[in-house]
């Protein structure tokens, strides 16, 4: 390994050897490293690449090849997960630890390769072992092949990437040290904006530097915005401005007016902003649907000004917990026709029903109990030393996971939500080759009830119908849109309710399932789908690459 110079964070476009007419490959490297950030008054030792938070914005056009070398110069083991990116036949690159591959190890490098072919829009990437993507995460811009004349809306000014997240205060490695022994009662202490807290923020007299963003009158800027958070769903408003919604989790919709974004963690949203209010400053606002945390940055008409004092207009927010304005903004979004789109599939050869909640285990006789998350009433566990994928290809699942249990297609008869115990194992669902599969998530009906946002690895699906009490199939299977349902890869499930989708399994490997609230993941909120090969080459999955992780002498006890 290299000394690591200016060059290393530098990205590289080489033109591609074999055709594929402009398509490039973007090379990248990736140094992970610790650095003391200071926040809220304290000096925090934080994971991060390449010295920054958020980390480097990958910027590549539809059909490019990309490739990222990371170092990991960090304490702990990670991989980087590549947040929507369908990774056709080529699951060995999702970079799900210990599902597709083991961590990268201290003092080890690793190198990613895949094409980003059939996406535009905005997806991202972050570490997937543990809490590690509070701060290893950033931007994956998707740019069309025939450029930016070609996107299905007015053509914008300027694109800006807006990345949510949330400032622990800790050490994501202690936070999911806490999370593993049960102790769930941590929260962020503000919310970020590109890594910036936010004038909201006081200490001792010190304010925390606002994100800006300086805009021209007249002009049209796409936000395209990512919610990197680890906890909670986040409600975007800018005073005295309106958005129009265009994209989904880089999934064109018809454009959609809303002054009020919600995005949950995992998702994307991108959205024009027309700069067409009066001359002066604006609060954009990014306020927890579920806690008393947000973060705050200012959108400036006057960025020439090198002093300006002009009373900064703050938006009306909704109310800590309002499900609603969620619910509706999720509901308001369609499908657009393009050519990269494909027909919602009519006739679903298998139906699953996924309870997703919380409760409690205990062990130790009983004496130590502890919160977890499960879906149809199991825990998953991760494989102890061999990644799924890897057992999966060399046709040694039992022999290799211990845990394995076959995933149940339906809610175990007598559960009750949010109550009773529960066992820990990997849970699993083969699925043939080509598998139109159907999936009902149903949040628990009680109270105090929560949303979980879902996200699928390897796969878009069809959004078809979210509603609130308990799923009837007779009825609501009515309400289904099959014409022009949003594509997606992490849809919120709501409150006190349900979600239904729809995808085809057209990808070999083993793709994870699970909540993206990271509580809910690292407590159990999971399980995996192994989708067999086709019948052909172009249908079976290559073997590994040669420079696949090894698990010897790691330590894979860190979740998701």
């Amino acid at each position: 390994m290299g000394t690591v110079g200016v060059a290393l964070f530098l990205p590289v476009a080489l033109a591609a050897t074999a055709g594929g007419g402009d398509a490039v490959i973007v090379e990248h490297t990736f140094v992970v490293s610790q650095i003391k950030l200071r926040r809220l008054c304290n000096d925090t030792l934080v994971t991060v690449v390449n010295g920054q938070l958020p980390g480097p914005a990958i910027e590549v056009t539809e059909g490019d090849s990309l490739v990222v070398h990371v170092i990991n110069k960090s304490p702990s083991g990670l991989t980087i997960h590549w947040h929507g990116v369908k990774q056709q036949l080529n699951c060995w690159a999702d970079g799900a630890g210990m599902i597709t591959q083991c961590p990268i190890q201290p003092n080890k490098n690793f190198t990613y390769r895949f094409n980003v072919k059939g996406q535009e829009g905005t997806l991202w990437w972050h570490a997937h072992v543990g809490c590690l993507r509070a701060t290893i995460h950033g931007a994956l811009l998707i740019r069309p092949r025939s450029g930016p004349n070609s996107y299905p809306f007015p053509r914008p000014n300027k694109e800006i990437p807006i990345v949510i997240g949330e400032w622990l205060g800790m050490d994501p490695i202690e936070l999911e040290t806490r999370i593993q022994r049960s102790i769930l009662s941590d929260e962020p202490l503000s919310a970020t904006i590109n890594g910036k807290l936010g004038d909201a923020n006081n200490c001792s007299g010190v304010i925390e530097d606002n994100y800006i963003l300086n805009v021209e009158q007249g002009k049209t800027y796409l936000l395209r915005i990512v919610n990197a958070a680890l906890h909670s769903e986040y409600y975007v408003k800018i005073a005295g401005h309106t958005f129009t919604v265009v994209a989904a989790d880089a999934n064109y919709v018809k454009p959609y007016n809303t002054d009020t974004i919600a995005i949950a963690p995992g998702e994307t949203v991108d959205a024009l902003l027309v700069a067409d209010a009066s001359p002066g400053r604006y609060y954009i606002v990014a306020n927890s649907k579920s806690m008393k945390v947000k973060t705050r940055g200012i959108v400036h008409y006057n960025p020439s000004k090198r002093y300006d004092d002009t009373p900064v207009m703050a938006p009306d927010m909704p109310g800590k917990n309002d499900a609603v304005a969620s619910f509706y903004f999720h509901g308001n979004l369609t499908s657009l026709p393009h050519p990269l789109a494909h027909p919602v599939p009519a006739n679903v050869d298998e139906q699953l029903f996924m309870a997703i909640d919380t409760t409690h285990m205990c062990r130790e006789g009983g004496s130590v109990c502890g919160l977890v998350s499960r879906m149809n009433n199991i825990s998953f566990q991760l494989p102890s030393r061999t990644p799924l994928l890897k057992a999966h290809y060399y046709h040694n699942v039992s022999s290799s996971v211990s845990t394995l249990q076959e995933f149940p297609s339906s809610i175990p008869p007598g559960l009750v939500y949010d109550e009773g115990q529960t066992s820990k194992a990997t849970s699993v669902r083969r699925l043939r080759y080509n598998t139109t599969v159907e999936i009902v998530f149903r949040c628990p009906p009680v109270m105090y009830s929560y949303s979980n946002p879902m996200h699928l690895h390897g796969h878009d699906f069809f959004v078809l119908a979210q509603g609130h009490g308990k799923y009837d199939a007779q009825k609501d299977v009515q309400t289904y849109n099959l014409v022009d349902p949003p594509v997606r890869n992490t849809i919120l499930v709501p409150v006190v309710g349900w979600t239904a989708i729809r995808f085809v399994a057209s990808n070999p490997g083993v793709w994870f399932l699970h909540c993206h609230y990271e509580k809910h993941a690292s407590s159990g909120m999971a399980m995996a789908f192994m989708v067999e090969n086709g019948p052909t080459l172009d249908s079976t999955l290559p073997p590994p690459p040669s420079d696949y992780p090894s698990c010897d002498d790691q330590n894979s006890g860190l979740a998701f």
